[in-house]
C-alpha cells in the first residue's frame, strides 16, 4: 500500500467501517425493538384448572378479585385492610388448624393487581406460613 510521498496531506475518509458499524447497530435495533415493551408489567401467570386440592379444613384460602377485595376462607375481609389485619387472620386460622405447616392457596383473579397479591403473601410470610400456592382465576378466552 502506498502512502504517497513525504508531506502529502491525507483528504480521504474511508467510510465503509463507519457504514458497517451503522448497518450492525440498525439490525440490532430493528431486532430487539418488537422485543421492549413500555406498557406495564403484563404477567400471564399459569391456569390451575388441575392442580392438587388440599382438604379444605387444614388449609387457608384467600381469594383476591380485580377490585382488591380480600375473602379469606371465604369471609369478606373489609377492603383495604393493612398487612397487620391480614398476618392476624393467617395465625388465627393457622392456630385453629393446629399445626404450623398449614398450606395456603391464593386464588387471585387474572385481572388482580400484583401489589394486593404480593402484599398477601408478604403477610403470609409475616404469619409463619411456609407452604403457599398461587393459582389464577381467568375467563374464557375465545
Amino acid at each position: 500500500m502506498s502512502m504517497g510521498a513525504v508531506g502529502d496531506t491525507f483528504e480521504e475518509i474511508n467510510v465503509t467501517p463507519l457504514t458497517d458499524v451503522f448497518l450492525v447497530l440498525l439490525v440490532i435495533m430493528i431486532l430487539i425493538a418488537p422485543l421492549i415493551d413500555k406498557s406495564d408489567l403484563k404477567i400471564k401467570p399459569p391456569d390451575t384448572r388441575n392442580a392438587k386440592k388440599d382438604d379444605s379444613s387444614k388449609a387457608i384460602f384467600i381469594d383476591i378479585d380485580k377490585d382488591g377485595q380480600i375473602a379469606i376462607n371465604s369471609k369478606l375481609i373489609e377492603k383495604g385492610a393493612d398487612s397487620e389485619t391480614l398476618q392476624a387472620k393467617i395465625k388465627e386460622l393457622q392456630m385453629r388448624a393446629g399445626r404450623d405447616d398449614v398450606p395456603v392457596t391464593v386464588n387471585a383473579d387474572g385481572d388482580a393487581k400484583q401489589r394486593d397479591v404480593v402484599a398477601i403473601m408478604t403477610a403470609a410470610a409475616a404469619a409463619g406460613i411456609k407452604r403457599m400456592r398461587i393459582a389464577t382465576l381467568q375467563e374464557a378466552q375465545y
